[in-house]
Order: structure tokens, then sequence, then C-alpha cells
């Protein structure tokens, strides 16, 4: 029989300490708390935890150590009226486990209820199929291990999908793909260098779980929005062993993007759990403190307020909740080396009582927090609520992703009545969501196109979804998608289509990498990934939602806008352009008709026009260097055509420039180059739905 020393309360969760394990488990609620330890075989040693100090149940272990595997029971009241739902039955994961071994096995044990009578408690012991926690080494060498601290103005960001992103990879050794250990390969380290990916922002790496209903249908929670641990890398992402392995992988991976100044943020489901609605598992918090961590129902406790369309929320105005929140923050920079996290559903963590809180408990912490304030934090700025969309109703230290952005470039480039006003605002940072609040454009995370819906490849091949794969009858996945199929739906040997598709898809990543703000990358775009027009592939974890590495694509057209956003401030100033001047060629931004002549309200208000030119000065650049001296720049003229007909547009007067040269052209970027230079008020010719970029000199 071990021995169990009082131990300490603080820290929560699982803590070795080169002799022994301290276990440190809140529950309001509990009336006992026993810690069960399991061997190989899988038998099960109890003992109850001796201590009990502001709700925190303790006891320390000497001879306890790394690889050891563990869970809790919960002894406490069962009666859902009330919220509570403890069953000592049923084996929990640690709220703050460092790692987690194996998957559930669904089965009706995982439930607190029978499926014939849902009011009969379930008395089954749950064990059987249930992972276990493991107690881990937290010891690792990081040499000489430093955060990049990419300015926001200089960075270009990756949305992917560990598995996803290298699963299909040749170059990564067969039993690396799909695994942290890919992603910190050096083959794919070099692509993300070759496209000036400054970070990953990576899908759910928390341990997360498959939905019991997803997997009667032979699928999986190939996204990982599902989260049952908030302190544990996902472990089936690991090449090397789940008994603690995933953690010093993860740490490895974070090493070698590092060493190639590549920041790593996280996408983070701070906003439900695993556990679902009042029918869901109880697989941790449920057993272990349900009106602590969910919002119920005031009038009916036994159900669960969900801001989320997941079953739940976690209930962030109860400090326990919330400490677990910044706790878990502070674990993934202090002890992981992450750069920044990007919060899913983020209204959803500002929800006090109904309505959306600006300045929730939740965004005061991290205000204050002399930790997690200093690196990225970028909200998803909606959730499924009544009043959730809240683009650009972020705090000061915040950046958005920035869905107004999507939808009107999306607009602008399928040819969209009277979209050229709110598409200029997009391409110049935002200015009206933003500057409000003293942010600056990069609060402004620009995207195209993101894991949550079409592809870019399919966002020109495709009018509508084709989700069939996922056995809703197309119930799932938006039908908001703003795409265009460029004349036929779906694959097509039509030449024609097949040109216009690929000068559309070089539209939408021009005005990306040239619009001021943060652009955002989703992974395989620059390889003409399809989703074979499935605009919702959470749940399909094969080659349909993996990348695919045999297609070139846009990579070489990525690499010249790259190095083009990288060379050239002005492409992505710190502060708003002004747009005042002593004449408008003075100005650090002017408006352009195609006749070279400044836009007039009347011009901004003709819902047919498609046609515009932009002239950002580089002489006029506001914001200095870090050392504070002057920034100056090249200037560029941008002539953009949305419209289906090609444009002559006349180049502005000598007071812009008196000579151009070509630097970029979408309708055929080969030969942008090799174009001769030309002078003030020559015309030229921009072809339908195509961008051209001129450089003065």
């Amino acid at each position: 029989m071990r021995e169990v020393w009082p131990g300490d309360p603080y820290p929560l969760g699982a803590t070795w300490d080169g002799t022994g394990t301290n276990f440190a488990l809140f529950s309001e609620v509990a009336r006992r708390v026993e810690l069960c330890l399991f061997d190989a075989d899988g038998t099960e040693t109890r003992r109850e935890l001796p201590e009990v100090d502001g709700f925190v149940w303790h006891g320390y272990l000497p001879g306890v150590g790394p690889g050891q595997r563990y869970g809790y029971r919960v002894h406490g009241p069962f009666d859902p009226r009330e919220g509570h739902r403890c069953n000592p039955a049923k084996l929990l994961l640690d709220p703050y486990g460092k790692a987690v071994e194996g998957g559930v096995r669904w089965h009706e044990s995982l439930f607190s209820y029978r499926f014939a009578d849902p009011d009969a408690p379930n008395e089954d012991d749950s064990a059987p199929y249930m992972p276990k926690n493991v107690v881990i080494n937290p010891f690792f060498d990081w040499g000489d291990d430093r955060p990049p601290r990419v300015p926001y103005h200089e960075s270009v960001i990756y949305e992917a999908h560990v598995k996803g992103l290298t699963k299909l990879h040749p170059g990564i050794p067969e039993e690396q793909r799909g695994t942290y250990a890919g992603l910190g390969h050096p083959v794919m380290i070099d692509h993300l260098v070759d496209l000036g990916v400054t970070a990953v922002e990576l899908m759910p790496v928390h341990q997360s779980i498959p939905e019991h209903a997803l997997v009667a249908r032979g699928l999986d929670n190939y996204w990982g929005y599902n989260t049952i641990g908030f302190f544990a890398p996902h472990n089936a992402y690991s090449s090397s062993g789940q008994a603690g392995e995933q953690v010093l992988e993860f740490k490895a991976m974070v090493r070698a993007l590092h060493e190639a100044g590549i920041e790593v943020i996280l996408d983070v489901v701070y906003n439900h759990t695993a556990e679902g609605d009042h029918l869901g598992p109880t697989l941790s918090f449920r057993g272990i403190d349900n009106a602590s961590y969910y919002r119920l129902r005031d009038d009916d406790k036994r159900y669960h307020l969900d801001y989320t369309g997941c079953g739940n929320s976690l209930n962030v105005r109860n400090p326990h909740a919330l400490q677990l929140i910044m706790d878990s923050l502070r674990y993934w920079i202090l002890e992981m080396h992450v750069d920044g996290f990007r919060f899913d559903l983020a209204s959803a963590l500002a929800r006090e009582l109904h309505d959306v809180d600006r300045l929730a408990a939740f965004f005061d912490l991290v205000q204050q927090d002399p930790v997690v304030s200093q690196v990225k934090l970028i909200a998803e700025p909606w959730d499924v609520g009544e009043g959730g969309y809240q683009v650009g109703n972020f705090p000061p230290l915040w950046t958005e992703w920035n869905g107004k952005y999507r939808d009107t470039v999306r607009d602008f480039w399928r040819g969209s009545y009277a979209t050229m006003p709110e598409f200029a605002s997009r391409l110049t940072g935002s200015s009206d969501l933003y500057e409000h609040s003293s942010r600056r454009p990069f609060a402004s995370i620009n995207f195209v196109t993101c894991h949550d819906g079409f592809t870019l490849t399919d966002l020109v091949s495709y009018d509508h979804k084709h989700n069939e794969a996922n056995g809703e009858d197309g119930r799932d996945g938006t039908d908001d998608n703003r795409s265009w199929n460029c004349g036929q739906e779906g694959p097509t040997r039509d030449p024609g289509v097949l040109e216009l598709r690929a000068r559309q898809r070089r539209n939408f990543l021009a005005t990306l990498f040239l619009s001021q703000g943060v652009p955002m990358l989703l992974h395989g775009d620059e390889l003409g990934r399809t989703q074979r027009g499935n605009n919702n592939v959470y749940c399909q974890d094969n080659e349909l939602a993996w990348v695919n590495w045999d297609d070139p694509g846009d990579m070489e057209f990525i690499r010249i806008l790259s190095r083009l956003r990288h060379d050239h401030p002005v492409f992505r100033r710190r502060r708003f352009f002004t747009g005042i001047g002593t004449g408008a060629a003075a100005a650090d931004i002017a408006w352009l008709t195609p006749a070279g002549e400044s836009m007039t309200d009347q011009d901004w208000n003709v819902g047919f026009a498609k046609s515009l030119g932009v002239f950002l000065n580089g002489d006029a650049i506001s914001e200095p260097d870090p050392r504070g001296r002057t920034v100056s720049d090249d200037s560029f003229l941008l002539l953009i055509n949305a419209g289906s007909e090609a444009v002559g547009f006349t180049l502005p007067g000598a007071e812009y420039g008196d000579r151009w040269e070509f630097v970029l052209d979408t309708a055929d970027p080969a030969a942008a180059g090799e174009r001769a230079r030309v002078k003030a008020r020559d015309e030229i010719t921009v072809l339908a739905r195509s961008l051209t970029v001129l450089r003065r000199g």
C-alpha cells in the first residue's frame, strides 16, 4: 500500500518533483476524492486524497513519477435539478492533466444515466473505456530557444492542421507523418520559410475526443474542436508515444520552428468541452463539479446554456473556471514556449450574463496578466448566441479574424454590386472597425479562406457546398459561401474556365498580401488543395482534408507576393492612412478612377463600378522605424479591375510619378517583369478580373 502524504493544494494537477508526485484537484461539491492509479495491465489502485483546502483536494505520493497512469473518482451529490452530477462509478480525467494516454472507447458506462431511462443513474464502472492521465517529466533541454517576437505588421500567418499538413508529405519519414515531429521536420520548415511564413497557427492541439455520434457514423472529429484536456498536447499527433512522450515531441517541434524564426500560435477552444449537453458523457468536468465549470440554465439546472453550438459553455463567471483558462494559457507560454493564441468563438468567453461584454472578467484578467498579455492574442470574434458577432469590438490588446474582410473581398472579386467602398476599407486595414479603439491596421487578421469553409481552389470552382460525405444530408456547413465557380460547377477540362479560376486565385492572393493588416494563408492553398466542394471537413480525417503535395499550385506566385510585402513597408504600415497632403500626390494614399483622376463621392457611389486605382506613397509613411528613423519606400500603383471586361487605365499625372515599371499582373504573372516601362498619362489595359501593380521609378 502506497503512502499518501498531505501534499499541497498548489499547483493543481499532477506535479513530479524528482522524488514523488503531488496531486491536487478542485471540487467545491465533493465529499471525498479518490486518486486512481493504473498499472500497465489496467489494474487499478485507489487512494483517497487526505486534505482539502479552499475546495482543492490534495495529496503527495512518494515514489510516484513520470509514466504513472491516473484518474479520479469524485464522491458527491448527484442531483441534476441542482446542477450536480457527481458519480464515483465514473473515472474522471484531471482538468490539469499534462498528458493523456489512449482514447475514449464509446460505451454506455461513460454516461451517468441509462440510455433506456435517462432518469435512472448509471452505476457501471467507466474505467475500462476511459483514457488515462499520465504523470510527466517536465524537464526539457530548450538550449538557446527564444521567442521570435515577430511584430504583427511584419507577420505572415499560416493556418495549419498538424496531421493534415504533414500526413502525405513525401519528404517526411512515414512514421513521422501526421505528427508534431513531422511539422518540425526540416523539409516542412523549409516549405514555410520559402512562403515567407512567420507564424504557424495550429488548429487545436489540446487533447480532444470525437463525438459519440460521429464515431457511430464511422467518422472522426478531425479538426479537434472538442477539447477534454486544456494542458495536454493531443496524443494522436505523437510519433514517439503517449506516456508523456507527446509533451517532449511538441516541445521539440516548437524549438525547431523557433530556430527558423517561425512563431507557434495555438487555436484554443476554451468556450466548451467535449462533454456536450446534459445527455453527454461524464469524462471530467461534469463529474468533478458540473455547476462550477459549466453555464447552467437559471430556471432548470439540468440543462446547459449553449453559446457555442456544441452542447455546453464554460462558466467564465466562476473564478475556478477562469483560473483553469488562465493557468492553461500560462502553461503553454512558459512551459511549452508557444507565442500566442487564437481563441475559438471568443465572444462566448465574454458572456458574463447574456450579453457579450467586452470588459468581461476574462479580458480583464488577460489585460493585467504579465505573461499572457505579452503574446499574440487573436479572437474569432463571434459565437452562435444572440449578439455574438463582435468583429471590431474586442479590447486594444487583441487582434481579430476579420470576417468582414473575407466576405467583402470575396464579394468584390466575384463582381457583386456596390462593393467598392467597403473593399477599399478592407484593403487599407479596416479603420472603420479598429481605429475607434486606438488599434492599428494589424488588429485585422486578413483572410480569404480558413479551415472553416471552402479552400481557395474550391472558392473559385463551386457555387454550392457538396458535403455529402459528412452524412448530414447537407445540413452542415454554411450556405453563405460567396463563391463563384467561373462558369462550371466542380472539376472541368475547359481551358477557359481553368484559366479564369487560376486568375481568380491570384486575385485573392494578391489582394491578401497587398492589404494593410496581417495576412493569413490556409494550409494547402499554395498547392491548389481541393476538398471537392466540401466546406466543412471537420469529420473527414482522410485524403479529402489532407494536403496533397503533388501539385506546385501557386507557390511561385506566393513567393513573389511574400517578397514584395517583406521588402516594402508601404504594404505593411503600422498606422492607418490619412489621405492628407498638399495635393493628392503628396498624401500617403490616393484613390483614382480609370481615367487617372481623383475619385469623387459620385465615383464611389456608382454601384456598378468595379475598377479603381490606388496610389501608395512610399515617401509619406508617417510611422518611424524601431530606432525612430524616417521610413521611406518605393511608391506603387495598384490598378484593380473586378469587372467582366478589360478596362483602359490612364496613368495619373507626373506629380504622382514620371515613369512606372510593371511589378505584378494577375492576368499574366510570368510576363509582368518583361513589359516596357510606361510614363505619366499613358494608357494601359487591365484585363477583366485582374490586378496590376506598378512601381514608380
